[in-house]
């Protein structure tokens, strides 16, 4: 499809660019959001914008469509210049697949508050018709949250929702709800709070649009730099990860770097919601930034990624094996971690070559160190962004030096000191407790942001029944009290479990 003028792609190419807000009567509370960006960044046209769209999805008709998919990033630019890596997203989607709601997250780029707004006056409108907003959930998370309001300039004129809901309506074939939220805030600990509140609603049912571009006006060269180390750091599904590749960004001197992504808080929502829910992996779909266009130049580019974010449907624990071999590397890195640690304060260098694949499969692990029989030690990771090989070296670390009911190991006691691994399987949420086999399986429970777990050996340990199992959970390792299980969510998985007593002593 050819574009209607260059002089009215130019006019949303300056929208882009410009932060400038237009002034709003802060009482007015329309019924319905009518289209503010018609026109400038996408046509107007009903016609015209179907064809674009249509044009768009041409290049993705060979996507297999994963029925896993709870959550994308798509860039929110006008969409000659980023329409067709906006599309690359939604074509991951099944488009006869129904959502209760569609939460679309996009940020405020014209009103600065502490928290966001969620849009709660009636539906929104696009071209292609009416889309039904879901008002009694948006009253409903506003009454309950104190970070959550309705801001009615917010949403006059912002773009960065708007903009998605086309590729929704021309893509899916059921009919959709959506909840639109603009977090306005700068907070870092705000956006926790934020991505706490949604998450039991971040799961197969419903569906998340992070709407956000990345790096703005360095040339095409800087963007590509820019947009690498936010995009790497995006696929590791770590918000500690996305936040400093936003800070290395800024301390590389990329000329003309204004934000290494407009929409960087929507993305570390999503993070701290995704990195938190067990089988959840983040998949990079395509890049491109408005350089590539025949529209743009390579003098002040903005940047676009597409990224969806997918949960094992299953959820269950899959098998998993280590060879004897491979058990005792483990404990040798484990304890070579340590002694290094303490020698020169530096980790051990590992020739990645000579592991085997397992010990380079993501995995979630257990450190545990024994003095003399006692309890020395104990960190572990449930949902990993690295190999195994590198949580154990990390976890043992951390067992040692950074367990906060015990002193630093020192340099005297390591000899005295036995070292234990639990290469832990997938998490599998359970709805009962009878699901739950009392010294098969540990427990992890969430309630809120508390959380904690026991390790499956720790009731044969302590003979405990599984009421008392769980109570001492509750209230001793996620302090949510001793009954707390009742309401939480509860997971179940498996360990596989060796010591240096087992493999490495006569």
């Amino acid at each position: 499809m050819k574009p209607r003028t260059f002089a009215s792609y130019l006019v949303a190419y300056l929208l882009i660019i410009s932060l400038a807000c237009l002034a709003q009567n802060e009482n007015e509370q329309p019924s319905i959001r009518q289209p503010a960006v018609a026109g400038s960044f996408y046509p107007a046209d009903p016609v015209q914008l179907k064809n674009q769209l249509a044009d768009f999805f041409q290049d993705n008709e060979s996507v297999q469509h994963d029925e896993n998919i709870i959550a994308l990033i798509a860039p929110h630019a006008g969409y000659v210049f980023s329409g067709e890596v906006a599309a690359s997203a939604y074509a991951q989607l099944n488009r006869d697949k129904s959502y209760e709601h569609i939460f679309v997250l996009g940020p405020s780029h014209h009103v600065r508050m502490d928290g966001a707004s969620i849009y709660n006056q009636g539906n929104y409108l696009t071209p292609l018709g009416p889309v039904k907003v879901d008002t009694a959930l948006a009253n409903q998370l506003i009454s309950e949250y104190p970070f959550f309001q309705f801001v009615p300039s917010a949403h006059k004129q912002e773009h960065s929702i708007e903009v998605q809901l086309p590729f929704l309506q021309y893509w899916l074939h059921k009919p959709i709800t959506i909840v639109p939220i603009l977090p306005g805030t700068q907070s870092v600990i705000t956006c926790n709070k934020i991505a706490d509140a949604l998450k039991p609603y971040f799961n197969s049912r419903n569906l998340f649009v992070i709407s956000s571009d990345f790096s703005h006006y360095p040339t095409y060269k800087g963007a590509e730099k820019a947009d690498q180390t936010t995009g790497d750091a995006i696929a590791t599904n770590s918000p500690n990860n996305f936040l400093k590749a936003i800070r290395k960004n800024e301390s590389q001197g990329i000329a003309g770097l204004l934000t290494s992504a407009c929409g960087w808080s929507t993305i570390l929502i999503a993070l701290y919601m995704s990195s938190e829910t067990p089988g959840t992996k983040v998949k990079h779909v395509k890049y491109q930034n408005s350089g590539d266009t025949k529209y743009g130049d390579k003098q002040r580019v903005v940047g676009y990624h597409s990224f969806v974010f997918t949960q094992n449907k299953a959820n269950s624990n899959v098998d998993f094996s280590l060879s004897s071999e491979d058990k005792i590397e483990l404990l040798k890195l484990a304890r070579n971690s340590i002694r290094n640690w303490l020698n020169d304060k530096k980790q051990p260098s590992i020739d990645e070559n000579k592991l085997s694949n397992e010990l380079k499969t993501p995995c979630g692990a257990f450190v545990t160190l024994h003095k003399k029989g006692k309890l020395r030690g104990c960190i572990g990771q449930f949902t990993p962004t690295q190999p195994l090989y590198r949580v154990v070296q990390q976890m043992a670390l951390a067992a040692a030096f950074q367990d906060y009911r015990f002193d630093p190991v020192t340099q005297d006691e390591l000899k005295d000191i036995d070292l234990e691994i639990s290469v832990l399987t997938p998490l599998k949420r359970i709805q009962s407790v009878d699901e739950f086999k009392l010294g098969k399986q540990g427990i992890y429970m969430v309630k809120g942001n508390r959380k904690g777990t026991f390790l499956p050996q720790v009731a044969k340990q302590t003979k405990w029944t599984k009421e008392e199992f769980l109570g001492h959970c509750a209230r001793d390792k996620a302090g949510i009290g001793w009954n707390g299980w009742n309401d939480a969510e509860l997971y179940t998985y498996e360990a596989l479990i060796f010591s240096e007593k087992e493999l490495l002593q006569p």
